[in-house]
């Protein structure tokens, strides 16, 4: 029984972690904060998670597992589904603020230098997705490139900074809208 606290205990950290960085980022938010809100002594906070930059890692590789099991699903669990909904609902997938792009769209821009090994979950993420992509352009154009992988990954960007800081959310349609029209020409 004490692990199984142990575990809860943990999975509270890590989520009241996860909301507070999506709210207030990641150099506003100090572990006295987090074990506060979590109800958990610091003791206990080195114990299971060793320091900020451990916590952080395991924020995003929690994000990052949950983002590849949603990536999957749309490409392999929907079959019927053309390419042209796929790249749709993966796109709206990460451009969703409340969904699990959010923290590791933040991640890119606060944390590179401070904490590389917590960099390095989204990095490694962000070059698993363009690799997905690209194998899915290719079922639907044969001269798709490299390229137009990157292209789809900087759309959903572009679309996430309109969001996060305007909240524009026809200019988020308009950029998929052109990238699809802009793949999808012979």
């Amino acid at each position: 029984m004490p692990n199984l606290e142990a575990s809860f205990r943990a999975l509270r950290v890590l989520h009241i972690a996860r909301v507070l960085f999506n709210q207030y980022g990641f150099h506003k938010v100090g572990v006295d904060r987090i074990i506060a809100e979590a109800k958990v002594a610091k003791a206990t906070f080195y114990n299971d998670f060793h320091s900020k930059e451990r916590l952080i890692e395991m924020c995003l590789t929690f994000q990052k597992d949950a983002l590849k099991d949603k990536v999957f699903s749309i490409l392999y669990s929907y079959q019927e589904l053309m390419v042209l909904d796929k790249l749709k609902q993966i796109y709206f997938l990460h451009t969703n603020l409340e969904g699990f792009y959010r923290l590791p769209f933040k991640a890119i821009f606060e944390i590179e230098k401070l904490y590389p090994a917590a960099y390095k979950v989204v990095i490694d993420y962000r070059n698993w997705f363009i690799n997905e992509i690209y194998k899915l352009l290719l079922t639907l154009k044969a001269t798709a490139s490299m390229e137009d992988a990157h292209l789809f990954l900087f759309v959903i960007d572009g679309a996430m900074v309109q969001l996060v800081g305007q909240n524009q959310i026809d200019e988020r349609d308009k950029l998929l809208d052109y990238f699809l029209l802009m793949i999808s020409s012979v």
